[in-house]
């Protein structure tokens, strides 16, 4: 789309008139791919403000349905969407085609992980996080560093929301600054601690700007802190990374090592013949506090556990957790709807 013609620009005309993009980086916009992983709370900002700013290609990828509590905070959906039953990634899609017509939307309903990351990430420019989980953030990081591919962390909680841009080669990547994932059952969740949609816009408003300035060709403009904006108690707060990338002994950087893409970390799902369930395994290693949990998802649930195991009952499920992380999840036998009731309500 590089010999896009004037009329074809119009639609861009007020962003062109910003100086560092001008009618050049708007061109290469229109050249570029973009690959959106998740398309809920951040996801959903982040897909509608790339394809109004003139990505070129989008490819969004979802493992999940819509649901009622959706609505509040994503905004690509609506109350038909729900009654329509709906992929996210499918119905995410449709609205962004009749936004922008000109820009090619591949949905593609999945759960990223170690099989497919690195042909999800073929022939894209930029990566943008849309998960709710450091799992898949972690082999994100894995398959950018390895491959080159710029991408750009987000995360929310509450009111409070952060977001890191990671130029391969260049900046510190996510091992950098966190060389392992925060145990499971530890931090609270969206579903634990609530969260509020204007931290999902200002969060996920800054991962698009950050792409927008890596597709448009001007990466010396991408921000070289992690920020942190609490919305409610008015905060900002950013943390230099000059020296991390140098000073980080990082396997990924450093030493070239991609075990969540290996497949050697993250939990291995298993669908528990004839009992309508799965088995999720975590890295060896983790251990949780039962009675930390418990406290945690007071009023999520009915909830009841001793020495040995911890059972939550919400909905048409019950989570049965184990102090190594192990959990068993019954009411379904779709690892992926296994894995999303997981990273719910007990994290990472």
């Amino acid at each position: 789309m590089m010999d896009a013609s004037p009329g074809d620009l119009e639609r861009y005309a007020r962003q062109m008139r910003y100086a560092p993009i001008g009618e050049a980086g708007q061109r290469q916009l229109l050249a570029s791919r973009a690959l959106v992983c998740g398309c809920g709370a951040l996801g959903s900002v982040v897909a509608n403000t790339l394809v109004r700013a003139g990505v070129g290609r989008l490819r969004i990828v979802d493992r999940d349905f819509l649901e009622l509590n959706n609505l509040q905070r994503q905004v690509l959906f609506d109350e038909d969407d729900l009654r329509a039953d709906l992929p996210k990634a499918v119905a995410a899609a449709n609205k962004l085609r009749r936004i922008n017509s000109s820009v090619e939307i591949e949905p593609i309903v999945a759960d990223v992980d170690y099989r497919n990351i690195e042909q999800l990430c073929d022939g894209v420019d930029c990566i943008l996080d849309g998960t709710d989980n450091f799992e898949t953030r972690f082999l994100i990081n894995d398959a950018a560093v390895k491959l080159g591919i710029p991408w750009v962390y987000g995360g929310c909680l509450g009111a409070e929301g952060q977001t890191m841009t990671i130029l391969p080669g260049d900046t510190p990547c996510l091992r950098c600054l966190m060389p392992e994932p925060p145990d499971a059952g530890v931090s609270p969740t969206c579903d634990t601690a609530g969260i509020v949609a204007p931290a999902i816009g200002v969060i996920a408003s800054i991962e698009a700007m950050e792409a927008i300035k890596i597709m448009s060709g001007q990466r010396d403009a991408v921000s070289r802190t992690l920020s942190i904006h609490e919305l409610w108690e008015n905060r900002v707060r950013q943390v230099r990374l000059d020296t991390l990338r140098e000073t980080a002994d990082c396997p990924a950087c450093r030493h070239g090592q991609f075990p969540w893409l290996a497949g050697e970390r993250g939990s291995q799902p298993a669908v528990l013949c004839g009992r309508n369930a799965v088995q999720l395994t975590p890295p060896v290693g983790e251990r949780l506090s039962l009675d930390v949990l418990a406290s945690k998802l007071a009023g999520v649930g009915r909830v009841s556990h001793n020495a040995f195991l911890l059972r939550l009952s919400v909905d048409d499920c019950t989570i049965t957790v184990f102090p190594d992380g192990r959990a068993i999840v019954g009411g379904t036998d779709d690892p992926s709807a296994a894995r999303t009731l997981y990273a719910r309500y007990i994290g990472a």
